[in-house]
């Protein structure tokens, strides 16, 4: 596809410079790649460009115009609308999830309810919760029920002799404090 020819330019250009652009031109009407001239003092300079001259090669039609018109005016029209989009599915979607949610604690309310109808249940719960008994009943509560293997070694006799051991203070300190905090201790309910 060959090129249009540019029109003529406002600025005068020297006939050497015309001339030079005619050696130029290929067979098939291109232009061929231009060098740079080799400067006086050795090196090379670039070629500045005319923007004018740039910007007259491009073409413009009337059909052209309105299309670019019309996307921009799209574009400016369709770009809140799609914000609202957006952000109405990510609002519906967490209403979505908030209904979810509330149907489950609905169902685990029902199962509760049904629950609550049984009398056994409604026996169980009185005497757990409230410690209600039947008439003629004893109960005995437990303050702290330990099995026998959390219960604590029995007290040794202190010695008399007074034993040095060379030991860092900190970890010992530390492993104190820990076992302190962490303990459980039970008391044997006294014989008798």
């Amino acid at each position: 596809m060959a090129r249009r020819p540019a029109p003529p330019s406002s600025s005068p250009r020297p006939a050497s410079a015309r001339a030079a652009d005619e050696k130029t031109t290929t067979r098939a009407g291109t232009r061929a790649p231009r060098t740079a001239k080799p400067s006086a003092k050795g090196g090379t300079t670039s070629r500045s460009v005319d923007v004018r001259e740039w910007a007259s090669g491009i073409r413009l039609s009337g059909f052209a115009a309105i299309m670019l018109s019309l996307v921009v005016l799209g574009t400016w029209v369709l770009v809140p609308t799609l914000g609202t989009y957006l952000e109405q599915r990510q609002r519906i979607a967490s209403v979505q999830e908030s209904v979810q949610v509330t149907k489950e604690q609905i169902a685990e309310l029902e199962l509760q309810r049904e629950r609550w109808e049984d009398p056994a249940y409604i026996t169980t719960q009185a005497r757990e919760r409230l410690y209600y008994v039947k008439p003629g009943e004893v109960i005995y509560l437990i303050d702290d029920d330990l099995d026998p293997a959390a219960l604590p070694p029995e007290q040794q006799e202190v010695s008399d002799e007074i034993e040095e051991r060379p030991a860092d203070w900190m970890p010992q300190l530390l492993r104190s404090l820990t076992s302190a905090g962490l303990a459980r201790t039970a008391v044997e309910a006294p014989a008798g």
